[in-house]
């Protein structure tokens, strides 16, 4: 598919090495890729593809998580990347699938203003997954459980930062719309 080949060369071209970058802190280099992401799934599923959402977003959103695993120093192979995913989507429980389904509705009966809500959801709901899956990264280099009650929580926060950081980030936003159109 054009637009998930066309989504993939632009984040592989601008997050290709961030974790060796050394000008960056290591959570500097987290938000940047949240952000970066955030930017990028928003400016796509704006894109006309009512329920398509979930899957070209979520193999990108699973492309944020191995590149914040990178940074953080923790190695996933292929294989085990599913199941990282499958336990993060079980720690966010539900909601984040029940959203997807909202983008879907709004963009078959109310495809005007999908645009408008769709931009800060999906960026509050990447950067806030980008977020969670730190701490999930950080508590795995340690050795350390996951808090399911601060994981969440996390998320929540982060998601909410998100959807503000999105009126930061929309002239990008709308750069990326455009060109992922053409």
């Amino acid at each position: 598919m054009k637009l998930l080949d066309d989504a993939k060369a632009k984040l592989s071209s601008e997050v290709l090495s961030i974790e060796n970058r050394t000008d960056l802190t290591d959570d500097e280099k987290v938000t940047r890729i949240c952000t970066i992401f955030g930017t990028t799934c928003a400016a796509l599923a704006v894109q006309p593809i009512p329920f398509a959402d979930v899957f070209i977003l979520t193999p990108i959103q699973g492309v944020m998580g191995k590149k914040i695993a990178d940074i953080r120093g923790f190695s996933i192979t292929d294989a085990g990347m599913k199941e990282i995913l499958i336990e993060i989507a079980s720690l966010l429980g539900l909601g984040a699938a029940g959203q997807q389904f909202a983008l879907g509705l709004y963009k078959v009966g109310l495809p005007g203003l999908a645009g408008f809500t769709t931009i800060p959801l999906v960026f509050g709901i990447t950067y806030g997954m980008g977020k969670a899956m730190d701490y999930y990264f950080k508590q795995k280099v340690k050795g350390q459980k996951i808090d399911k009650a601060l994981f969440k929580d996390i998320y929540k926060k982060e998601k909410a930062k998100g959807k503000q950081k999105s009126k930061e980030q929309k002239e990008e936003i709308n750069k990326q719309k455009n060109e992922f159109k053409n």
